[in-house]
């Protein structure tokens, strides 16, 4: 039986630093960013997976109009193409999606989900914000509002998790893959970030005495001493021995760190192999949806990760067919494929939203752009999806029919797509708690989880 650690050597070298997640946040550490939040034990909740593309994605390319001859008029030189015939992703053009609407040929890698059902799109679709503002309008979403100013302070996704909370605590019920925590989860029980599975583990702790100069004297077994390091963190954080309600709390969330850490640790991340011969773009958001994947393989109680996407700021040389916006559609194409073809009958439980601030201008610039607009794009992937479809209540693109300086104008709100799929794929139906001051007209666009 491996020796116990003692509270000085526990807390002294590399050990704590990696048992509290140094990698993960530089603003504090796992034991402070993970809560022993109790976990909702609803009827099978589909993971929630949110990403976010920032910088006000360009809609209109995204999911072209070619129904709309004004679109044509309004981007001499932007416009996508429609295609003639099936040869679409072949010669830059449009993929066909219906008579009015097309599919961005560097989205191509999306289409088997959603000739599968399992892929949505939803057009003309955005928040009240008329700012035009980024961080106003990223605000408003974040915080579920209809635009930024007084409201709730807390994001929505957190509200959702308050109001789905059970007794039951789940080690990584939140997690947002990247360098901070995104507005949508501030206030959130058992929320986490990090950048990667493997960084955020117990490692090994080495002797370093007093004017070593970083010189190691000695080094114990790996395995003996994170045994040792683990009963140690297990005794200092046992609950029984709290003193009061302070360290209680501390001791809860000490404990809730290492459910975690063991729970990734049984999931192995490093030699993670996804499955159905996906390959995941070596690039952030395929490196980002292969640690989601995984830890909804692990199935140790993830109900939300977030995702960010930036570069979407288009507004020069944005490029039509090819150039910079469709070199980030395709990064994102081939990500969100490989964690589809990964996960494979395991998508019958998982939904994705892809959401941006806002859409662009509807007319091209004199620099190749798009200036920032109103109306934008979202898409929702999943096995319990009402796919294969554009939801889109076209408001039209002449002239008069255009808002403000030229852009499209909004006519469903991005809390109707988020509200059906929160009481639909999510079982939440305090959906008034979640988006105050809000009545939601479902869009009908997710199918109902059997009880």
């Amino acid at each position: 039986m491996p020796k116990s650690l003692s509270y000085r050597e526990t807390l002294s070298g590399s050990a704590l630093r990696s048992a509290t997640g140094e990698g993960a946040r530089a603003d504090s550490s796992a034991l402070t960013s993970v809560t022993l939040g109790p976990r909702a034990h609803l009827v099978n909740p589909d993971t929630f997976v949110v990403i976010f593309l920032r910088g006000g994605a360009d809609g209109l390319n995204i999911v072209v109009p070619y129904g709309d001859e004004d679109y044509y008029r309004l981007r001499p030189t932007l416009a996508i193409p429609k295609a003639r015939g099936s040869q679409g992703s072949l010669n830059g053009c449009a993929l066909p999606l219906d008579d009015f609407f097309g599919l961005h040929p560097a989205l191509a890698p999306l289409l088997p989900a959603w000739r599968e059902g399992q892929l949505a799109l939803v057009h003309a679709v955005g928040s009240g914000d008329h700012t035009r503002s980024h961080f106003q309008a990223m605000a408003a979403m974040e915080r579920g509002l209809a635009e930024d100013g007084g409201g709730a302070a807390s994001g929505w996704l957190a509200r959702h998790l308050l109001t789905t909370e059970g007794k039951e605590a789940a080690p990584l019920r939140a997690v947002a893959v990247s360098d901070t925590l995104p507005e949508s989860l501030r206030g959130a029980p058992g929320a986490t970030v990090l950048q990667s599975l493997a960084d955020f583990s117990l490692s090994n702790a080495y002797s370093l005495p007093t004017g070593s100069h970083n010189r190691v004297f000695h080094k114990e077994l790996q395995a003996e001493r994170l045994a040792a390091l683990q009963q140690t963190l297990h005794q200092m954080y046992d609950i029984t021995g709290a003193q009061s309600s302070e360290e209680r709390v501390l001791m809860q969330a000490g404990t809730a760190s290492l459910k975690a850490m063991e729970a990734i640790q049984k999931l192995d991340p490093e030699h993670y192999r996804p499955d159905h011969g996906a390959v995941y773009p070596k690039d952030d958001m395929g490196h980002g949806l292969q640690q989601v994947a995984c830890l909804i393989k692990g199935r140790i109680g993830l109900e939300v990760a977030c995702l960010d996407m930036t570069g979407w700021d288009t507004h020069v040389e944005q490029g039509g067919a090819i150039g910079w916006q469709a070199s980030r559609l395709s990064a994102l194409a081939k990500a969100l494929a490989a964690f589809w073809r990964d996960l494979g009958a395991l998508m019958a439980e998982v939904t994705v939203v892809v959401m941006t601030e806002f859409g662009r201008r509807a007319y091209e610039n004199a620099a190749g752009g798009t200036d920032h607009g109103r109306a934008g794009v979202m898409m929702v992937m999943g096995g319990g999806i009402r796919g294969g479809k554009v939801f889109a209540k076209w408001p039209g693109l002449q002239t008069e029919q255009l808002e403000g300086p030229g852009d499209l104008k909004v006519t469903t709100d991005y809390r109707d797509v988020l509200a059906d799929i929160l009481l639909h794929r999510l079982r939440n139906a305090q959906i008034g708690s979640v988006f105050p001051n809000f009545e939601p007209h479902l869009l009908g666009l997710s199918l109902p989880k059997a009880v």
